[in-house]
């Protein structure tokens, strides 16, 4: 990237981004409990992407990465929508990404990968499908174990959506494992 061309765009680009930050997700006001910034998932889901490609041998690792980090970009412009609201409400995402892009120096690149992701044609592509959907499991079981009744319903309809097996036995790991084990487990063996 040349250090000065495009760095202005790439400038309010990086506000726009930040905005993820401040954008909620809106599914959790339909499950009753719960809240996470569209930034926040989208960390989760790039760091599942990574867990995905690692259990998908052959699988372009970075690309991947790249494309979860910047599936959610266009709430910046649009917000979250959840099942409810997409039924009723159009939005151009696709726009939102090239609108935001436009003139930096690396938006073919990322208008790719996000048409790739889009598509869902390729095994990275479904991965990163998939991860964007397990990081939605993980939220629904912390929620479950913390007493949420509906969370358990969402669950079956979202393992549902997965798309490759691998997917499939990380969400049966997630399913059969209590939100808090990873620090209470070593808790209980030693207190101190």
């Amino acid at each position: 990237m040349d250090s000065t061309k495009g760095l202005d765009k790439v400038g309010k680009l990086l506000f726009e981004v930040a905005m993820l930050k401040k954008t909620m997700r809106t599914g959790y006001a339909f499950l009753g409990s719960g809240k996470e910034s569209s930034a926040a998932h989208s960390f989760n889901t790039v760091f599942i992407s990574y867990v995905l490609s690692k259990m998908a041998p052959g699988t372009d690792t970075e690309r991947m990465m790249l494309m979860a980090m910047i599936h959610d970009i266009p709430e910046a412009r649009t917000g979250d929508a959840n099942a409810v609201h997409k039924r009723y409400v159009k939005r151009d995402e696709a726009r939102a990404l090239r609108d935001a892009l436009e003139g930096c120096p690396f938006s073919h690149e990322l208008i790719g990968l996000y048409e790739e992701y889009e598509k869902s044609k390729t095994l990275e592509a479904m991965l990163v499908q998939d991860a964007d959907q397990l990081d939605m499991l993980v939220s629904l079981k912390e929620e479950m174990d913390c007493g949420n009744p509906n969370a358990s319903e969402w669950i079956p309809y979202v393992k549902k959506r997965l798309k490759t097996s691998q997917a499939r036995e990380l969400a049966e790991k997630i399913v059969n494992t209590h939100w808090s084990s990873w620090w209470m487990d070593d808790f209980k063996k030693d207190p101190s």
